[in-house]
Parts: structure tokens; sequence; C-alpha cells
């Protein structure tokens, strides 16, 4: 099941709200605390490396490294569209939300794997990192946005105090994800049984985590369900990942 080139690199997750402001924020938080508990019961460590906070509660999107053997090839199974359905904890009437946040999965490249990046295509920006203030608020432009001009690729990084340290960080992520994206146009070059791979789209979801008017997570791409939606929540998402890999395990081998 955990057979691919990449699948025992550390793994660069994204989580970004779909429409609905907070709402959709708030649930893109929960997702966090989901991976976070999920990856500490495992002994993985994972560090933010970009965190930018909604107005009102949750984020506007977050990145983050799970550092740890075949931390990958399982968190690639949770690339896609997570939907929640519950009553709003921000509508006065409370009335029930439906709410969409998207997680795209990459590989950590390593140092020695080269991925051509020209300097004349970058576009380097600097800002000031957002915090919580107080005295040990930055007061620099240390914080790096980089932009990939030929593809429209932008990775940022404001967790370091230097804007060399965030810079570098940030050549990470843009290795990573120009390196997925290499790995993507092969894929769809070669193999035809990629078909049910829908692109990542509002309302094609790949799991659903119902908690009004009953309590289900259920993945869309092989069935599996569970009833203790909480549990999931607190990060009891193996189940998934491991029916998710048999299930393309299969269909690489011609069972399915």
């Amino acid at each position: 099941m955990l057979s691919g080139e990449n699948d025992r690199l550390n793994a660069i997750v994204s989580i970004h709200p779909g429409a609905g402001g907070t709402e959709a924020q708030d649930w893109a938080s929960m997702l966090l605390r989901m991976y976070k508990r999920w990856a500490e019961e495992r002994g993985y460590a994972v560090e933010v490396v970009d965190y930018q906070p909604g107005e009102e509660a949750g984020v506007k999107s977050v990145t983050f490294t799970v550092s740890g053997e075949f931390a990958y090839g399982y968190l690639k199974a949770e690339s896609g569209v997570h939907r929640l359905v519950r009553i709003s904890p921000f509508d006065a009437n409370k009335r029930r939300h439906t709410s969409f946040a998207s997680v795209f999965v990459y590989p950590e490249i390593e140092d020695d794997i080269e991925v051509e990046i020209n300097e004349a295509d970058l576009r380097v920006d600097t800002y000031r990192s957002s915090g919580a203030g107080g005295q040990h608020v930055n007061k620099t432009d240390s914080a790096v946005r980089i932009t990939h001009i030929p593809t429209g690729i932008v990775v940022q990084c404001q967790n370091e105090r230097s804007q060399h340290k965030n810079r570098a960080v940030a050549m990470k992520l843009l290795r990573a994800r120009l390196y997925e994206l290499k790995q993507k146009e092969q894929e769809e070059k070669m193999q035809e049984y990629h078909k049910e791979k829908r692109e990542i789209a509002w309302g094609s979801q790949i799991r659903s985590y119902v908690l009004q008017p009953y309590r289900l997570a259920k993945d869309h791409r092989t069935g599996i369900e569970v009833g203790n939606v909480d549990a999931v929540l607190d990060g009891g998402i193996d189940v998934f990942i491991e029916g998710y890999l048999q299930h393309q395990g299969s269909v690489k081998s011609g069972a399915v």
C-alpha cells in the first residue's frame, strides 16, 4: 500500500476554507486540529510554517509539515475537499450549515532531488509577520512570499524570525510544489486509470462529516462510514486512510 516513490517522505499539508466566511474558516481549523491529533498519536512531528488567522475565528489558510516515516504515504489519502454539516455555533438562529475546506498534500522533497528553479522566474515579496503582538511582535518585514511566475504557484512562510530562514523554508515548499506538479503531469500522460481521481473542486468532496441531523463520517471514495464523528475529529482517521490505500492498491493491480 505504501510503495510509491515518495511515500516514505515527510508531508507538506495545506488547508484552505471554501466559501462561507467564518463558518468555513472554523471548519479549516477543526481539520488542522484533527491532523495534529492524528500525527501526535503516531509520534510524528508537526510544524506550522504559515498561518493566516480568520477575522473572527478559524483560519484563512494554514500550511504545516508532518515529519515521520511514511508521513506522505499516509496523508496523501487526505487530499481533496472535506465537507462538514452541523448546527452553526456562529448562527444566532441555530440553523444547519454546510461548510467545505480543501486539503492539499505534497511530499517534502529531499535536497538531493533536482528541481530546476530559475531565479528569473521568481517574484519575492517580503511583509511583516502577523501575530498576537506584545513584546515579541515582529517589527521587521521578515515574512517571505514567493511567486513562481510560469506556473502561478505561490508559497509563503512567516514562522521563522529571520527573512533568510523564511525564504529557505518557502523555497523548500516551492520545490515540493513544482516536483508534485511535474509528477502529476507525468501521471496524466501515462496512466488512464487515474480518471477516477477527480479534480479538487467544490462539489467533489472526498469525505463528509455530519453532526446534524444524524452523526456520521463517510468517505465517498471507499464507502467507509464511522458513526463516532467525535473520535474522527479527534484524529481517528486511520480507518479512512487505510481503506483508501487498499482501494488504490486494488485499482493499480487491476482487481477493481
